[in-house]
């Protein structure tokens, strides 16, 4: 019987799926990311091991699995099947090449966990609209768009880096990738500790609950706060509306009927995340507002719309399921 599957590599923990041509989930794994890495072999093998783990929960061999999605967080190179990720401390991970070997067979399709996120929310929902944006506010900051039931890839499947929006014309943090004033730079997991550390030197030290001087100061101390702490409070408000503004970019750029939004910053943090943003647009956009929502499907979204690129040979589409 055949059988499909879908692989995320996210910065924390490898995710795999295999189901049936009906689509229906038979075997899943997931395992944390190596440690310690000096190369990107490490997380290949998580990967390949991840997935032999759900094709025996599934009761298949890898050799049954028809076709892979492949979703990954990076900069991806489609060419030569690798990605460079954002979030783990290595130059490359191959993917495509050992993924068609461990399977036999040369149908695997790799996406960024963006796009693949849109297209399992757009595969899996009830409704299926055309013009759609999948959002993530997690480590990072990302969009997967349809527009016109087509998924938005890019010569070089890098489409959809929104949180690269410049949003700060002074520039005062420096995002990841080397660039300044970046959505991200503010407004991601990562960033948002030297976010809060900037504006509270701005404000001259003010008293604070948070534990702002100490090393393991993160974002969940700001969102765990801000209801109780009028300086992190602050901290949220400020973080409202510079995602606003990134959101109100996406809507003028892409038109979106609906925006779905995941990443662990909004899942854990809905009211002080994602009901800003709906409450600031009706004042940011000029065009028609969409409806903001969070994604129903959770952490498992981007792993689910990796399956659904392996069922609709690539595409998404829910037109294409070859079951």
């Amino acid at each position: 019987m055949a059988r499909y599957a879908g692989v995320d590599l996210g910065g924390t923990n490898v995710r795999a799926v295999v189901a049936d041509a009906d689509g229906e989930i038979r075997g899943s794994d997931k395992r944390p990311v190596p440690p310690d890495l000096s190369t990107g072999l490490p997380v290949t093998d998580a990967i390949l091991d991840c997935l032999r783990e759900a094709c025996l929960a599934a009761d298949a061999s890898p050799g049954a699995i028809e076709a892979v999605g492949v979703a990954a967080a990076g900069r991806l190179d489609p060419t030569e099947g690798i990605v460079e990720p954002t979030n783990i401390a290595v130059d490359t991970v191959p993917l495509t090449g050992p993924i068609a070997n461990l399977v036999n067979s040369d149908r695997v399709h790799l996406h960024k966990d963006v796009a693949a996120g849109v297209i399992g929310e757009r595969y899996h929902a009830e409704r299926n609209p055309d013009d759609m944006v999948y959002l993530t506010i997690s480590s990072g900051i990302g969009a997967g768009v349809t527009v016109d039931g087509s998924v938005l890839k890019g010569w070089d499947s890098n489409a959809g880096e929104v949180g690269h929006y410049a949003v700060d014309p002074e520039g005062r943090l420096t995002c990841g990738c080397g660039h300044d004033g970046h959505w991200e730079a503010y407004c991601s997991g990562a960033n948002i500790p030297a976010y809060a550390r900037l504006l509270w030197n701005d404000a001259d030290r003010p008293a604070t609950a948070l534990p702002i001087d100490e090393e393991g100061f993160d974002a969940v101390d700001v969102f765990a706060h801000a209801r109780e702490d009028a300086f992190a409070e602050r901290v949220v408000d400020r973080l409202a509306e510079w995602n606003a503004m990134g959101v109100a970019g996406v809507v003028h750029a892409y038109a979106p009927l609906v925006i779905s939004v995941g990443g662990a910053v909004a899942l854990n943090n809905e009211e002080l995340v994602v009901d800003p943003i709906r409450d600031r647009l009706d004042d940011l956009v000029m065009t028609n507002v969409p409806e903001v929502r969070l994604t129903e499907f959770g952490d498992d979204v981007v792993v689910r719309g990796a399956l659904a690129s392996a069922l609709t040979g690539g595409t998404g589409d829910p037109a294409d399921h070859r079951g």
